[in-house]
């Protein structure tokens, strides 16, 4: 399939997605059944994101002349992926990257998102029968030529184990925060409480730590947090909740409360679900001077780093980790 053949097919499947079709509304019924994170409001989010943000041949044909990627691979590649699953669609980026680029993709879907990524795949197929050629799904990754896999910091010891010997990209936990200045607006705070609570604070990209000068007055940030607090009703979510607040209560910890996130002082960048931390700093210099590098964040938020309300809404040069996936797939 030529170059140009792919990026036409994925713009079609962008405008699907973003269609009412019978099939494809079933289908996100059944993830949404499978996956009780996956409430409609979230995966409609997600889906929004990925045909907007990656699938519009304005956005992929640049990409792919920045790559200079071949119009016809002659030898391609068999890229074993490994999906996470813990928001839905989040392997998408990597089949896309390995699709555009020439390859073909073998993918273990994780069995919490598994119901998504098979039926698109599925309506590409339909539209182009090369496809099935292209991309296959399978549980065992095996006599792959490379591998990207994504999972937490324990199955990537797994991960380096059996792909180690081969070109991988091999991604752990991450996760994101925003530093505060205290002169937030109130619409930059509601935009910063998307940030937190979309996908149920599940996403590398959600913020789950704040840093606040001295003196921080926490009220505005909690009164326009309570715009998500219909997300205390919901049953898994409320367990988090509920568990977390008698563990501070057993404990005597402070923490403050909007009925829907417990906001604790906490040096950790990765809090519980249901939970926000947050610490004091004096110098912003100095802070952002001891962030940038950290291998543990995806993104940061705050005046001078990504907007407020977008750390969700990456684009198609975002990528997980830092890591240029389809560089790496482009040199193989």
């Amino acid at each position: 399939m030529k170059l140009q053949e792919r990026i036409n097919l994925l713009s079609e499947l962008g405008e699907y997605m973003l269609s009412d079709t019978e099939a494809w509304q079933e289908a996100k019924e059944k993830a949404s059944r499978e996956n009780s994170w996956f409430i409609p409001e979230f995966l409609e989010l997600a889906v929004k994101n990925v045909a907007q943000s990656f699938l519009k041949k304005e956005a992929l044909t640049p990409w792919a002349n920045h790559y200079k990627l071949e119009n016809l691979v002659p030898e391609p590649k068999i890229v074993g992926i490994v999906m996470a699953g813990n928001i839905p669609l989040v392997g998408f980026h990597d089949m896309l990257c390995t699709f555009i680029a020439g390859h073909i993709a073998h993918i273990k879907a994780s069995s919490r998102d598994e119901v998504l990524i098979k039926h698109l795949v599925s309506v590409m197929a339909s539209r182009n029968d090369e496809v099935n050629e292209l991309i296959s799904f399978s549980e065992m990754l095996k006599g792959c030529d490379a591998y990207i896999a994504t999972g937490s910091n324990n199955t990537a010891g797994y991960f380096e184990y059996y792909f180690g010997k081969y070109p991988n990209i091999i991604r752990r936990n991450r996760t994101s925060v925003a530093i505060l200045t205290g002169n937030e607006t109130n619409e930059e705070l509601d935009q910063l409480a998307d940030d937190v609570y979309q996908y149920f604070g599940l996403g590398c990209r959600n913020i789950t730590k704040i840093y606040v000068p001295e003196g921080f007055d926490f009220l505005p940030l909690l009164s326009a947090f309570k715009k998500y607090n219909y997300l205390g009703q919901h049953h898994k979510y409320k367990n988090n909740y509920d568990y977390n607040l008698s563990i501070h209560l057993l404990n005597k910890k402070y923490y403050m409360s909007n009925d829907s996130l417990l906001v604790v002082e906490d040096a950790a960048f990765f809090s519980p679900i249901s939970q926000l931390n947050y610490e004091f700093y004096t110098e912003l210099d100095n802070l952002t001077g001891s962030l940038k590098g950290k291998d543990q964040l995806q993104c940061i938020a705050g005046h001078g780093f990504t907007s407020f309300g977008q750390v969700q809404r990456p684009s198609l040069l975002d990528y997980a980790d830092g890591v240029d996936t389809l560089l790496f797939l482009a040199n193989l």
